[in-house]
């Protein structure tokens, strides 16, 4: 008899649990908010541009393999490494710096500012990539049934890194570099995690070892969204079906399993087991309305930072550019204490701009452009109005178009502005916050809302806010963690 899954939320996590679900047997279906599959991993289009939504690359391209040989399948799409990784632009400078994997070619880049770079940044990573590989299987690739198991496993990591979990990121860069530049773009990994480097622990550094040695960082030929298609086709072919414009608001339950989620409509979705892929937190809080998860408790953690997305289709090529651009100030460390709770002016922000084009030309017509830029902005704790984006937008890419000599504006045919506010609305990210919870190291780990519901013995969670992490590979591997919990519950289905 087949043992039927509801999977709520069509993110990369609830996509690469359904495929993994299926291979085991399972009858799967979706339903969805929005009207596209892909949550934040999504496809914008106006006026002939296509638009990469939020993720431009992502490292550990060997989870998505380990996706394909767990479901049995071909790869569905193709990688494009990065190399250069990406451009860093500061305020005031004539020039960019090209971050290459290649450290001889890197150390070129940075030789007027830090002599012996060479031999500084292999040392860096040779630690970096210690504490990845000694910390990977213990706190990155398994499950915890509760914070003793967590915390008895991180008694098996190596005692030589515990001193880096007790001092910053940004400590860290300067017991290993001289200048300033150096130290702000091996500390950016900071802000992905939901901090920054000041009060992100050094352990952390291992991010470093994953862009520049081991894995890189990594586009797709077509487009990001090729990820959500190749896996649509392959699920269309095992018949899950996906309803879409449809949201969760409630659930009925029955002696400590959920019988069904109930939509807007009214309309109850029955299933032997329910997968939730929509925020672990705040879905408890919002839907389950768990005390533990209410709005007090959940606005005391700590969150990433929210997007702020502009979206530009221009009537010309764009010179003198790399695909993938930072654009950074003199006053970092002022920013980084001050942008997470709204206390420095959004006249003069932090961006990164991805010329989406540049990878895949059938973004934009012939002869034309589009361009995605990030600018990581308070939640909506800290800033709720956001009736001034269009200003602040604007303002970005007047900066843009002074930095490189080049009119945005004047070129600009297609302009489309998401705010936090958007960003909750359209994917139900808790207060806008673009990754979901921080990575502090109170929310990692066993730490972190788990996987399996406490209350109901048939509901699982899978995503950024759960284990292990925020982030694309961060999520496959979300699902091979969640459906080793529901096999080990309820079993592989046999084949008929």
């Amino acid at each position: 008899m087949n043992k039927k899954a509801l999977i709520i939320g069509t993110g990369l996590g609830g996509l690469s649990t359904a495929l993994r679900l299926t291979s085991k047997g399972y009858q799967v279906e979706m339903v969805e908010k929005y009207h596209r599959a892909g949550g934040r991993l999504n496809l914008l289009e106006k006026g002939g541009f296509k638009f990469d939504m939020a993720p431009t690359f992502f490292s550990m391209s060997y989870e998505f393999k380990e996706l394909v040989d767990y479901c049995n399948m071909t790869m569905p799409f193709e990688f494009v490494e990065l190399d250069p990784l990406y451009s860093v632009h500061f305020e005031g400078d004539k020039r960019s710096y090209l971050i290459y994997k290649d450290l001889q070619k890197l150390a070129l880049e940075f030789q007027a500012i830090e002599p012996d770079f060479e031999r500084k940044i292999k040392g860096f990573l040779k630690a970096a990539g210690e504490i990845f590989h000694d910390t990977e299987n213990i706190v990155i690739q398994r499950n915890f049934n509760s914070v003793a198991h967590y915390l008895l496993k991180l008694t098996t990591v190596p005692i030589k890194h515990a001193p880096k979990m007790f001092y910053s990121m940004w400590r860290e860069m300067e017991r290993n570099f001289d200048s300033f530049e150096v130290k702000v773009i091996f500390s950016l990994v900071g802000f992905f995690l939901g901090a920054t480097p000041f009060d992100t622990p050094a352990v952390y550094t291992l991010l470093n070892y994953t862009e520049m040695v081991h894995d890189g960082y990594h586009n797709v030929k077509g487009g990001m969204y090729k990820i959500v298609e190749g896996i649509l086709q392959e699920l269309e072919k095992r018949n899950v079906k996906i309803h879409y414009n449809t949201e969760i608001v409630g659930y009925t339950e029955n002696k400590g399993r959920i019988q069904a989620f109930t939509d807007r409509s009214g309309k109850a979705w029955t299933a032997d087991l329910f997968v939730v892929n929509a925020d672990a937190a705040g879905f408890r809080g919002s839907i389950m309305k768990r005390p533990e998860f209410s709005q007090k408790q959940l606005d005391s953690r700590k969150w990433t930072l929210a997007p702020l997305t502009i979206y530009l289709g221009l009537d010309t090529k764009v010179p003198n550019m790399y695909h993938h651009n930072y654009f950074l100030r003199r006053n970092f460390e002022e920013y980084a204490g001050k942008i997470f709770k709204n206390q420095i002016k959004l006249d003069k922000p932090y961006y990164y701009v991805n010329i989406q084009s540049m990878h895949n030309p059938n973004y934009a017509p012939e002869g034309k452009e589009c361009l995605f830029i990030l600018c990581p902005v308070p939640d909506l704790r800290y800033k709720s109005d956001w009736s001034d984006s269009g200003e602040i937008a604007d303002s970005i890419i007047q900066d843009l178009s002074e930095r490189t000599g080049f009119n945005f504006q004047e070129h600009t045919e297609v302009k489309v502005i998401l705010s936090p506010v958007q960003w909750e609305e359209m994917f139900g990210l808790y207060r806008g916050s673009g990754l979901g919870l921080a990575h502090d190291l109170n929310q990692v780990g066993g730490f972190r809302p788990k996987n399996k519901d406490e209350k109901l013995d048939n509901l699982y969670y899978v995503g950024a806010s759960t284990i292990p992490g925020t982030g694309l590979p961060m999520t496959v591997i979300s699902s091979r963690l969640v459906t080793e919990r529901i096999l080990k519950d309820h079993g592989i289905v046999p084949k008929k």
